[in-house]
């Protein structure tokens, strides 16, 4: 049955002071803001929520409950606030807004044409820096395979930096007949180019083309009796025909499209994305939206224009299943990005239908798989109840990890695993401030007590709580646990790799003995998984300090520069690590340091005091 709702922060006098021009609306509850939205014509539109009719339970009328008020943003046109929505959305990541939780950006090979000396790279990043970009995969192994084949056919030099630095000797890929070593003067430029040149003839798809080539210089090889060069063409002809036996050709051009799937089912839309690369499938990326607000037409725009960025611009083409929303600002937004023509096409007829059927395919598909993966994890949340006999379903688990160096830059690493799966927005890690000296457990107190009381006004807690360790850490979370009068919220096991023999060990609380899961066990090697996520989590970080605590005591101990120039230095350049990547002539433009300093800074930062430079 349907009802005309009243939302409160709509009333007709605050209607009443509403423009009747374009701008951006945040619907904002108790906490947090559950809603970005645009319009032409921001007074019919919120007009249009104030008189909302529809069933009790729909999204939109659920949402309306919950608004305690609404803010308001002018804008002085459409495409304003069609950019400043998308910004909002990404800072605030509304809950009733399309979110891409599961957003990221796949690699891309990188070939550097602008440098004198080309290399292969591997990048996330899309920068307007001259370079050729080719990707992205979606497959990590797909794309280590290409890379191998690109090193092992193209001697391509693959050291560091955008200019060739000369060594007194060749480096060990050298060796291996794996560089022409340019940084011996041992490359002639124009064979290096030519390599560059079918480098790119690969990546754009022209494999055959260049297959032709090999062939008819292998057999002009055999011809002059160099069989040892016709069996170098020979090798390459066999990597490059295995490659091509698993490339996908779904069109017969060079064109670089993206492929738009929706399938909804109920409340839930399915959005998967083909990366079609010269013609050749190079991947896939599926979006999952639990109950979207808004028409396929809105979800698909809003999708769109919170996929494509600076980082991740869109290609020349884009198929799409239906007329997005706002067609004409996505397509202005797309081009600006990047910076050239981009045309938004709905197929109806002819070869596009067969690469739109593939794409509705893969949206469909990804509903039966989240079904498997939903009954997968049933079947392991009961075995994990059953087996360590816990008090709550394991549905959120969190897992804390302490890494340390001498008791010095310590930090607490939580990772988090709802239904089964890793939930990288609930990642945290909290630095550990009180204890200067190695305490395991006075430093695992100290980021509990902060996770479990604090945090716990921002966050829910977990239903089970993993710790890293034996006894002693076990303990001690029960004793936070206590304190806290959370006896009966949290499950707490704790997880300690045993002598190679024994395996692995697990604790509860009340249990004299530990348990010891067979070593193949479903519940075990999931236990093993989150806890090696949070040693990952907590190591990466844990570097990352490090380094950061290195450079700083290097630009400490330089000589013939002050508390002043240092923090000019930062201050001119931005952060510690781009004033190691600094050469003399970007030190010299910092103000306060002449080309004496800039040369004597660079050879300190990189060198030796006498001038010598390290080669490793």
């Amino acid at each position: 049955m349907n009802k005309t709702f009243s939302c409160p922060a709509l009333r007709s006098e605050f209607l009443k002071t509403v423009s009747n021009g374009p701008g951006i609306y945040q619907m904002i509850g108790k906490r947090e803001v559950l809603y970005v939205g645009k319009a032409r014509n921001l007074r019919r539109r919120l007009a249009s929520y104030a008189r909302h009719a529809g069933p009790a339970h729909s999204k939109t009328a659920v949402m309306l409950r919950k608004v305690q008020r609404v803010d308001v943003i002018l804008t002085t046109t459409e495409k304003e606030a069609f950019i400043l929505e998308a910004s909002l959305i990404k800072k605030h990541r509304p809950r009733y807004n399309v979110i891409l939780r599961d957003d990221k950006n796949y690699p891309l090979i990188k070939v550097t044409v602008g440098e004198s000396w080309p290399r292969i790279l591997v990048t996330r990043r899309r920068l307007r820096d001259g370079s050729r970009y080719f990707g992205p995969y979606s497959s990590t192994s797909a794309m280590r395979a290409t890379l191998k084949l690109l090193y092992t056919m193209f001697p391509l030099r693959r050291c560091k930096g955008k200019e060739v630095r000369k060594r007194s000797r060749p480096c060990l890929n050298h060796q291996l007949g794996r560089c022409l070593a340019p940084c011996v003067d041992k490359a002639d430029s124009r064979k290096y180019a030519e390599l560059v040149s079918e480098v790119i003839m690969v990546l754009e798809g022209r494999s055959r083309e260049l297959l032709t080539g090999l062939t008819r210089r292998m057999k002009a090889a055999a011809d002059d009796l160099a069989f040892e060069k016709a069996a170098g063409y020979r090798d390459q002809i066999a990597a490059l025909t295995k490659t091509l036996e698993r490339q996908v050709i779904v069109a017969d051009h060079f064109h670089d499209q993206d492929v738009f799937g929706l399938a909804r089912r109920d409340a839930s839309v399915a959005v998967a994305i083909l990366f079609v690369r010269s013609g050749i499938v190079s991947g896939r990326q599926s979006f999952f939206l639990a109950d979207p607000l808004g028409t396929d037409s809105a979800i698909l725009a809003e999708t769109m224009a919170q996929y494509y960025s600076a980082r991740r611009p869109p290609p020349r083409e884009i198929l799409l299943p239906l007329e997005p929303e706002d067609r004409d600002l996505l397509t202005g937004q797309f081009e600006k990005l990047r910076g050239g023509r981009v045309y938004l096409k709905i197929p109806q007829r002819g070869p596009r239908m067969q690469l739109m059927a593939m794409a509705r395919q893969n949206a469909v598909e990804l509903f039966s798989d989240r079904q498997k993966k939903k009954e997968s994890w049933e079947i392991l949340a009961a075995h994990l109840r059953r087996q360590l006999r816990l008090a709550n379903r394991p549905e959120r688990i969190e897992c804390l990890d302490i890494s340390t160096t001498s008791g010095r830059l310590s930090v607490g690493s939580l990772v988090c695993f709802q239904g089964g799966e890793k939930s990288p927005g609930e990642y945290r890690h909290y630095r550990i401030r009180n204890r200067r000296e190695p305490d395991d457990y006075a430093m695992m107190r100290e980021v509990l007590v902060k996770r479990l009381g604090k945090d716990t006004a921002q966050r829910p807690l977990p239903d089970l709580l993993l710790l890293d360790g034996g006894k002693g850490q076990l303990n001690v979370a029960r004793a936070v646990v206590r304190e806290l009068d959370l006896d009966g919220s949290i499950d707490l096991v704790a997880i300690a790799k045993e002598r190679h023999d024994e395996g692995e060990k697990l604790f509860r609380p009340g249990r004299k003995n530990a348990i010891l899961l067979p070593r193949h066990s479903p519940a075990l090697l999931f236990l093993m998984r989150v806890r090696d996520e949070s040693h990952r989590f907590g190591i990466t970080f844990h570097r990352r300090l490090r380094r950061k605590k290195t450079l700083h005591s290097r630009l400490e101990t330089l000589r013939g520069v002050g508390p002043r120039r240092k923090q000019q230095l930062l201050r001119s350049l931005g952060s510690y690590k781009r004033v190691l990547a600094a050469s003399p002539g970007e030190l010299c433009r910092v103000p306060g340091i002449g080309p004496e300093l800039a040369a004597s800074i660079h050879r300190q930062l990189h060198g030796h005091a006498d001038g010598r430079t390290d080669n490793k």
